[in-house]
């Protein structure tokens, strides 16, 4: 009954703000002032403030902002002033005096352990928070994602969208940064997909999507920040959770979330094994052409693999509370995997009538062994409550991955396999050692006024060996063309500062950030040094105005940088397939961003619609051609000779890119069981340049790669608490077709769906998910060159069904919120992306 009751009496003051919100006639006064938690002094969001008379009658209310602040007018008098919020006790200002222009000050609000043990939360947090700077993902209420990795989780965030490869693109566009709270968790030599399907999704607290930073946050990142916050428990005592997955194909996890929190410290933990099959396949049917047009030959090729992996994911954490004002952090993380994929590649030659000529099988048996250690330490003081503070971040990671492969060709009823048949090995180790230091001070003054300044230190040093073998006569010999020791040493010292200030509805943030690169690309087996040095401003502006309460609007500019590292610069990947081969190119130099955004919100009772149209103009952008090599494949079946061309897939710097388009998100509760949230984004994208190079026969090519494209995706998500505490999600993408300068990409539909129970008195959680129901989630598209014409598709992995089963010891399902709430005073939100 106490539990109705609090509902009811929540629900019944929510209306009642709503009906008085308006106010009545007459001369007004304004009453402002901010609410913050007692012990972690974090602005409380959507805590109530009620103005009552002294006979308690309500004459207005409103609900606080995301820094806890509030503006309310009523006519001069004597009130009573309330304050509320979910799981904190009541705090009342009794019989105050208003006659003019009134700021409360700070309102601290303590935490009711009482109500925290009897208390059912009215209505479970959205799914999806829509805030003008940013979109909030919280993984905590997505069945969806259950038993799977943060690659999966990413693909459900509005505006985001995941290829079938693992590559990760806001509102269409790959130059994202993509940061591991708020650090680059040694993220720029290794594969930046393999590391977001190695963490699980069940280790991730929520996703921020920044798709226009200013200029407290790093310049990297053309198309915007994607930080992934990581879970670190922050209720009282002793608690945590532990969940068990299976699934098939083959994903078998354990994972612990441990927390113990005192007044004085807080330790965390995230423990997590996994065992997983990702099985895939591909197919590229080719036709090739001599220098006249005719056909020369027909190649169909199909491939199968298995990715098999299994890894360790730790994570140790210790919070201090030296005093009211001051906490240190420091944490250690250790990942360490290790898997293998062998690969079954099937070649089938025609005549150029179309007759069928041989079948060669290629097989690649890749294993890969991974190790990563991180040590981060963070510093916070914090001078008063209105936000003057100082904070010293500190990151040093090292990594390394070695990869080997052993690839067999075979060409199947040979009658000369020593001559026809070859046989290959490949290696490529990884060595990285990665630092990060930060500092950040924040300055309020006045009213609504604050200074910003800070510095950032990042220093990379990446060497990766790489090279390739052929067994010769019973001896390996090395293949110079795909053997190379690349050395990447990178260091960026930044400065910033910016102000900003709000002016009655109208706010501001005007901001400047420096950053001087010294990047160096070494082809140390070549004797071939590449240094590359340059100094950059990043100016950004944001103005913003508030139409009422429940709408505001905005325009920001900011510049941006996009650095080529990892697999984009390193000219040797591997050899999984001898006849389309994929390498970098070293001497790519940044691409730079000038990027525009104007948005809308606005909230009703049910739905909450936020839009925004950008614009991006890229120079220098990435473009991937491909191209002949003037390397063929030459194979002598039963005497006779056959010679493939060797295509390459390569980056290169473009002239010039301009990206237009539009996107609406829109959150709908139509009733409290039923919640509903879709995203929509169109977008064209133009691109301006030529690509010159000078072909195996010498002669100078020169591609035109002026194009024009339009595309649009679209993802709608939908959440429904049925009787008896059951949970069922269902979600759907799809991703219309976009032409490119050398084809056509073609259009892909996929939907997923979840089904879950409360069992045990709330305190467990059993889930079955279903991922890509339709099978249907494949990267499709044509290829059309001088010398070749292919149509190819690839499925990264099948449809993937999973069960999990989630036990929350001395926490309840519903405490995750205010878990929530705590985290923002601890490593892992976006304080950590300034300097």
């Amino acid at each position: 009954m106490k539990k109705f009751q609090a509902a009811a009496s929540m629900l019944f003051l929510f209306i009642s703000f709503l009906s008085f919100a308006q106010g009545g006639p007459g001369n007004k006064v304004k009453i402002t002032g901010k609410v913050i938690d007692q012990d972690t002094k974090q602005p409380l969001e959507f805590a109530t403030v009620t103005i009552q008379t002294t006979d308690n009658n309500t004459v207005n209310g409103g609900l606080t902002d995301v820094n806890g602040q509030y503006n309310l007018e009523v006519a001069p008098g004597t009130y009573n002033i309330k304050f509320d919020f979910i799981s904190f006790k009541t705090v009342t200002i009794p019989s105050k005096e208003i006659n003019s222009d009134t700021n409360l000050g700070v309102t601290p609000m303590a935490p009711d352990a009482t109500l925290l043990q009897e208390v059912e939360i009215v209505a479970e947090r959205s799914t999806v928070e829509i805030k003008l700077d940013k979109k909030v993902y919280n993984v905590g209420q997505d069945m969806i994602v259950k038993g799977g990795t943060v690659s999966d989780v990413l693909d459900n965030v509005p505006s985001v969208s995941v290829d079938v490869e693992g590559n990760v693109s806001l509102r269409g566009n790959e130059s994202v940064t993509i940061l591991i709270d708020g650090r680059p968790s040694s993220l720029a030599g290794a594969n930046v997909a393999d590391i977001l399907r190695m963490l699980p999704a069940d280790s991730v607290d929520k996703v921020e999507v920044i798709t226009n930073p200013s200029a407290r946050y790093d310049a990297e990142g053309g198309g915007g920040i994607i930080n992934i916050v990581l879970k670190k428990g922050k209720a009282q005592g002793f608690n945590g959770s532990v969940t068990a997955t299976t699934g098939d194909p083959a994903n078998h996890g354990l994972m612990a979330n441990l927390n113990y929190r005192s007044e004085n410290f807080n330790l965390f933990s995230n423990l997590a094994y996994n065992y997983r099959k990702s099985p895939g396949n591909s197919k590229t049917d080719s036709e090739y052409y001599d220098e006249d047009g005719n056909t020369t030959s027909f190649v169909n090729e199909r491939r199968e693999n298995t990715r098999e992996r299994k890894g360790f994911n730790g994570t140790f954490g210790f919070e201090w509370f030296l005093d009211e004002t001051t906490t240190w952090t420091n944490s250690m993380s250790v990942r360490k995997s290790s898997g293998d994929n062998p690969t079954d590649t099937y070649y089938y030659n025609y005549r150029p009538d179309g007759s069928f000529d041989y079948t060669r099988y290629r097989f690649n048996g890749e294993d890969e062994e991974d190790e990563n250690f991180q040590f981060s330490t963070n510093f916070i003081k914090k001078f008063n409550e209105d936000g003057h503070e100082l904070r010293i971040d500190g990151s040093f990671a090292k990594n390394t991955d070695d990869e080997n492969a052993r690839i067999n060709d075979i060409i199947i009823g040979s009658l000369d396999p020593e001559n026809d048949n070859s046989y290959e090995r490949t290696f490529n180790k990884e060595n990285e050692n990665r630092s990060l230091v930060q500092a950040d001070y924040v300055l309020p003054f006045g009213e609504g006024s604050q200074f910003e300044a800070g510095y950032r230190g990042s220093f990379t040093d990446l060497t990766t060996d790489s090279g390739a073998e052929e067994l010769t006569g019973g001896v390996w010999n090395v293949n110079s063309n795909f053997t190379n020791l690349l050395e990447y040493k990178e260091k960026v010292n930044a400065f910033y500062t910016q102000y900003g200030s709000k002016l009655g509805k109208f706010s501001y943030l005007l901001g400047l950030r420096w950053e001087d690169s010294n990047i160096d690309v070494n082809l140390l087996n070549k004797g071939e040094f590449n240094n590359k040095k340059y100094n950059n401003f990043f100016p950004s502006a944001f103005l913003a105005y508030e139409f009422s309460e429940t709408s505001n609007a905005s325009i920001s500019y900011s510049r941006r940088i996009n650095r080529p590292r990892g697999r984009w610069i390193n000219p040797f990947s591997s050899l999984a397939s001898n006849i389309n081969i994929f390498t970098g190119n070293p001497d790519l130099n940044p691409a730079m961003t000038n990027s525009f955004d104007i948005g809308y919100l606005k909230r009703w009772t049910t739905l909450t619609f936020n839009t925004s149209a950008y614009l991006n103009i890229t120079d220098d952008s990435y473009q991937f051609v491909r191209r002949e090599s003037g390397e063929f494949v030459t194979q002598e079946v039963n005497g006779v000779e056959t010679s493939i061309p060797v295509i390459l897939t390569t980056p290169i710097n473009l002239a010039k890119e301009y990206r237009f388009g539009f996107e609406f998100t829109l959150n709908y509760n139509p009733y409290r069981w039923w919640r509903i949230n879709g995203n929509f984004n169109f977008f064209r994208n133009q691109t301006d340049g030529d690509y010159t190079y000078t072909n195996y026969l010498g002669e100078v090519v020169t591609q035109n790669f002026d194009n024009t494209a339009y595309s649009w995706f679209t993802r709608v998500n939908s959440k429904i608490n049925l009787p008896w505490k059951i949970d069922w999600q269902v979600n759907g993408m799809y991703m219309a077709p976009q032409n490119n300068a050398q084809g056509r990409t073609k259009d892909f539909i996929s939907a997923n769906t979840a089904i879950s129970k409360d069992i045990l008195k709330d305190k467990a959680t059993i889930t079955l998910n279903v991922s890509d129901i339709f099978n249907s989630r494949k990267r499709r598209m044509y290829t059309n060159l001088p010398q070749v014409d292919s149509y190819s598709e690839m499925q990264w992995r099948v449809r993937q069904v999973t069960l999990s089963f989630t036990y929350r010891f001395n926490m309840k399902k519903n405490d995750r919120q205010r878990e929530q709430r705590g985290q923002q005073d601890n490593g892992g939100d976006d304080e950590y992306m300034g300097g």
